[in-house]
Formats: structure tokens, C-alpha cells, sequence
């Protein structure tokens, strides 16, 4: 007589078993209402997490990319006396190896006016040079042209500037400071009309709206600063290891100097956005744990409502490992496939983004992130591989945790007392 042994673990007939129990019991046979509310859960939590931090991601690196683009990695900055010799020292600072560009630089805040407008403006002096290396900016001109930068006494503004004053390139814009010329009647404003050469456009609503360059001799005679620069914008090769940087610019400086590097001058606003993506992730997390929260509750009502099953597969010979692996095939189901969806859901609209929000601003009618709101002209999507691979392994490990306890409470369950009540 043939020696009978038990299943192994996962057998067909469990697997067979655990997909009749997602199904309810009407002929059409659909997914029950408990289990279609915990798949839905689980599907837009996933996605949802996915398609926010890849904003998020992408909102830090565009708006890292605008800032450190635009402004230098280190910023020196005169100690004792002025920059006098501000030549000498760019020419050695740009000698350090993994300095890419050491621009002197001369500013200063201004009124701008148009026939049409006025709006406050940042003006950066800056030689014509050192600005063609930025290529925030040089390869970035809408109208007009940098060439001969120096030579003239042309402007280079921002597109959004631009727009606001209602001027382009080739006509003329007005420049007014406070501080101008001292006569016996006190300091006069300084008033100067200027050609507009090129209009750039960063994509960083700010900076399209408030940046006005100028050739540097030009903003030297403009801010009374003769012979002097306010500092000096050094460009680096990796702006995240901008501390091996300072002792060899300091060196290569020769002269007293303060030195602050990017993550000083912007700690507070990238402070506030790393906050603010924690928050998220933990906020949305809590619609994941909803829904493995809706698993437990529906498989402990399947469990209830077959109990009877339970009893008579026992008295068949099914061990409690057999039933337990049941039910946590069922519920480990609903999280596995809400999850899988959920990360293909999330990464279509990770990589169409921008044309499903102009699809919902036709739509709606209405200006989604708008740029004067959140700085940035588009809405960037950044899918971070580790962030990603953590969000699906949360998934699941919350659907596999929530099948635990109703999975072991039908394998302990007594098949005696479970067909006397029924």
C-alpha cells in the first residue's frame, strides 16, 4: 500500500481556492465589493506616492538646475578693502583645477521703465566673456544676440521682463537707481536709457522676470564703483562637493576674502523643500495603509462567511498551513496586483505630465502651475529609481503584513465548532 503524503506548500488547489474566494458569489462572477475597494486603495496609493515625489524630484532638480546655472557655486566676496584687483584674483581663482569659471561681477537693484511699465530689476554687470560661458543664458537668447557684449552698451533681460514691460529686442529700456549723483541738493537718482541686445528666457519665472545684464565697465560707471566689483561668481564642476573647493580658492585668492557657497545662500528654501517631500511621502503613505487596513477587514468577513469551508477542507485533510496559505494568497493578491498597477499607473503620468496638465488646464480653463506660483514655466517629473523601488517594497509589504493575522485566524479555526453553528 502506497505510503499517502500531505501537498507541498502552494499547491494548485490552493491557488485554485484563493481565486474562487476574490470572486462573489452572484453568477457574474466579479471581483467583491470589499476586494475591488482594497484594489482600488492600494493602486492609487502607489501611484499617488510615485507621481508626487517624482514632482517633487523634479521640481528640486529643475529649480537646482536654474539656480546653479545662473548663480555661482561659490560667491567671494571682499574683506578689509574693496576688490580693487579684482582682475588678478578671478585670473588665479580660474587657474584651480575643477573651477570652471570665475566671473567678476558688479550689481545693483534698479527701477526698469518702458513707455508701457516699470518693474524692479536686479542689474548684474557682467563681462561679456564670462557671460557666453553661462549657458543658462547664452544658450538660451530668444531675440537678438549677445555678440559684442562689451563693445556696446546693450542690455540682456529675461522673457517674462520682457513681457511685463512690453518691449524686445532692439528697443530701448529705461534704468533708474537711487543712488545716482551727489549734488548740493542731495544724491540724485541715476536715469540712463539703454538698448535692449537679447532676450533670454532661464525657464525660472524669478529670474525671467527680475534679471537685467549689463556689460561690466558699463555697471561699474552706472553704480559709481570705478576700478571695484561687488564679488566674484565661481562655477565649479560638481557643485555637490563644493567644500574641497574653499581652502584651494582661498589659497589661489592671495587676500582676505568671505567666501559662501550655494547651499549657505539657499539653505532655507531647499530646507523647506525637503520638509515639505517628507510630509508628502508620509501623508500619502497613510492611503496605502488604508487600504491594506480594507484588507484585513474584507478577509476577516471572508473568513466569517466561510467557516463552513474551513471546517469540512480540514475534516478532508487540508493542514492549518494548507488554509492559512489560502487566505494569504487572496489578500496578498489584491495588494500585489494593486500595486503592479499602481506603479504602471504611476509612471504613465510620471512621463506625460506636462501634456496631461495642459490637457487639464483646457479642460478646467484655468492656469495649472503657474509660473509665477511655482517659479518653473513647466512641470518637470523626476522618477527616482530607489524612491520608486521603496514605494512598490512598502506596497507589499504592507498587503503580505495585512493577510498575517485573518490567514492565521481561519488556520486556527475549529472545524467542530465551525459546522455546529451552521
Amino acid at each position: 500500500m502506497p505510503k499517502l503524503t500531505g501537498t507541498h506548500p502552494f499547491a494548485p488547489f490552493e491557488w485554485m481556492l484563493s481565486l474562487r474566494y476574490l470572486r462573489a458569489r452572484r453568477k457574474e462572477g466579479f471581483i467583491s465589493v470589499i476586494a475591488g475597494f482594497s484594489f482600488l486603495g492600494i493602486m492609487l496609493g502607489v501611484a499617488t506616492l510615485i507621481i508626487v515625489m517624482a514632482v517633487m524630484n523634479g521640481f528640486r532638480q529643475e529649480l537646482l538646475a536654474k539656480i546653479l546655472g545662473l548663480n555661482g557655486h561659490l560667491l567671494i566676496q571682499p574683506l578689509e578693502y574693496p576688490l580693487t584687483d579684482w582682475e588678478a584674483v578671478a585670473a588665479r581663482v580660474a587657474k584651480v583645477r575643477g573651477i570652471r569659471l570665475a566671473a567678476p561681477i558688479v550689481e545693483g537693484q534698479a527701477l526698469a521703465s518702458s513707455p508701457f511699465n516699470a518693474s524692479g530689476v536686479l542689474v548684474r554687470g557682467i563681462r561679456g566673456s564670462d557671460l557666453a560661458k553661462l549657458g543658462s543664458i547664452a544658450q538660451n537668447i530668444k531675440q537678438g544676440t549677445l555678440e559684442g557684449f562689451d563693445e556696446g552698451r546693450g542690455l540682456a533681460i529675461g522673457s517674462r521682463l520682457a513681457e511685463q514691460l512690453s518691449v524686445r529686442a532692439g528697443d530701448n529700456l529705461t534704468l533708474v537707481a537711487p543712488r545716482g549723483a551727489v549734488t548740493p541738493m542731495g544724491t540724485m537718482p541715476r536715469i540712463k536709457s539703454y538698448r535692449i541686445a537679447a532676450v533670454f528666457e532661464i525657464g525660472m519665472s524669478e529670474y525671467d522676470a527680475a534679471f537685467v545684464f549689463m556689460p561690466l565697465s558699463e555697471a561699474q560707471a552706472y553704480f559709481n564703483r570705478a576700478g571695484d566689483v561687488t564679488a566674484i561668481e565661481v562655477y565649479t564642476d560638481d557643485p555637490d562637493r563644493v567644500d574641497r573647493y574653499r581652502q584651494l580658492v582661498t589659497q589661489a585668492a592671495a587676500r582676505p576674502i568671505y567666501m559662501i557657497d550655494w547651499r549657505q545662500r539657499n539653505a532655507t528654501f531647499f530646507n523647506a523643500l525637503e520638509v515639505e517631500r517628507n510630509v508628502m511621502f508620509l501623508i500619502l503613505t497613510l492611503i496605502v495603509v488604508v487600504a491594506a487596513l480594507n484588507i484585513v477587514s474584507g478577509l476577516i468577513m471572508l473568513v466569517k462567511d466561510k467557516g463552513s469551508d474551513i471546517a469540512i477542507l480540514r475534516t478532508m485533510g487540508a493542514t492549518q498551513g494548507a488554509i492559512m496559505r489560502v487566505f494569504l494568497i487572496t489578500g496578498a493578491a489584491i495588494g500585489v496586483v494593486g500595486t503592479l498597477v499602481g506603479f504602471i499607473l504611476g509612471t504613465i503620468i510620471c512621463l506625460n505630465i506636462e501634456s496631461i496638465r495642459h490637457f487639464l488646464s483646457w479642460l478646467t480653463n484655468t492656469e495649472l502651475f503657474s509660473p509665477e506660483l511655482y517659479f518653473l514655466s513647466k512641470l518637470p517629473a523626476d522618477m527616482n529609481v530607489g524612491e520608486t523601488t521603496a514605494v512598490v517594497i512598502m506596497a507589499l509589504g504592507l498587503s503580505l503584513l495585512a493577510t498575517l493575522y485573518p490567514s492565521w485566524r481561519a488556520a486556527r479555526l475549529d472545524p467542530v465548532d465551525a459546522l455546529r453553528y451552521e
